[in-house]
């Protein structure tokens, strides 16, 4: 939703399947793994959402967006900084969302959760690098 040429809320969704990494495109082991049940089970939970609840300026161009994120039905609040921009009903926002997985019941190979697996663990922390290109349908 936009008011007075200002992003100020809305709801954005997430196909899963289209994960991809830096480095790994979306046709690789890893890819495909994360897209499995025990990541983020894309083919039951194909969509994730975030339902943006508030937005600050936090200077000319950049935001501190918060919302709820929901991801494998879970849901959970988020904060993230994005650059955003509103121009002719068209929301361009980019930025970067670092969550906790487990917060979201992806718990595979999570220290917080498993005792014995040493140097097999795996971060907790994903980071996603969010572009959002929409228009503005409430002009």
């Amino acid at each position: 939703m936009v008011e007075n040429g200002q992003l100020i809320g809305g709801t954005v969704e997430i196909d899963m399947s289209t994960i991809e990494g830096v480095d790994h495109r979306s046709n690789n082991n890893l890819i495909k793994h994360l897209k499995d049940p025990d990541f983020f089970d894309v083919k039951k939970f194909l969509f994730s959402t975030i339902a943006i609840t508030r937005v600050e300026l936090t200077n000319n161009e950049n935001r501190k967006v918060t919302g709820n994120l929901t991801i494998k039905g879970t849901t959970q609040p988020v904060s993230f900084p994005a650059k955003v921009e509103v121009k002719d009903g068209i929301v361009k926002a980019n930025g970067k969302l670092v969550i906790d997985r487990t917060l979201w019941n992806v718990r595979y190979k999570s220290g917080k959760f498993f005792d014995d697996l040493k140097d097999q663990a795996i971060s907790d922390s994903i980071e996603f690098n969010i572009k959002i290109m929409a228009k503005n349908n409430f002009n």
